[in-house]
């Protein structure tokens, strides 16, 4: 006779209910798998830095446009892009201090490889060396994000007509 536990749609991960994570069709299926393993931070093959960046600039992009439409600003026009701009250069930097702060308390001046409760987290990562360079990415990229925003919202109009073909020769 099947064990009833079987037709269950939540069950501990791998079997084991002392991990302290339940795998439910969500999690544990192959589409969500895919997914978070072309995430930056996980995908395989790239530097530290170039995670970084990555993850930065995705990050600084995004983080202007809620200061912007709810921020204190937001019936000031071009005030609201400009306010917008420095809060989320602040964000990034609060950011890269609080991943600073994480990589000197968790790694070890020797170098030496820090165990991760996630066996998807990169070998570059587990040591202060790779999360310094990751670390210097984030803020690279996330400023380049928050000015490449900042420059696509002062030039909209310019940009929406050379793409509309409305630019007069």
């Amino acid at each position: 006779m099947p064990d009833p536990r079987d037709a269950e749609l939540i069950k501990p991960f791998n079997g084991d209910p002392f991990t302290g994570h339940l795998a439910t069709p969500i999690s544990a299926s192959d589409f969500t798998k895919a997914y978070l393993g072309n995430l930056p931070i996980y995908r395989k093959g790239l530097s530290p830095l170039v995670r970084g960046l990555e993850i930065g600039l995705a990050h600084g992009y995004f983080l202007i446009g809620p200061q912007i439409v709810f921020g204190p600003l937001r019936d000031y026009g071009e005030a609201a892009n400009l306010g917008g701009l420095y809060t989320a250069l602040v964000l990034v930097l609060l950011g890269t201090i609080g991943l600073s702060l994480y990589g000197l308390v968790s790694f070890k001046q020797d170098n030496t490889s820090y165990p991760s409760a996630n066996p998807m987290t990169p070998d570059a990562l587990r040591n202060s060396e790779g999360w310094s360079q990751y670390t210097a990415g984030f803020f690279i990229g996330g400023m380049g994000g928050v000015f490449l925003a900042y420059f696509l919202l002062e030039n909209f109009n310019g940009l929406d007509a050379i793409f509309r073909g409305l630019v007069n020769n």
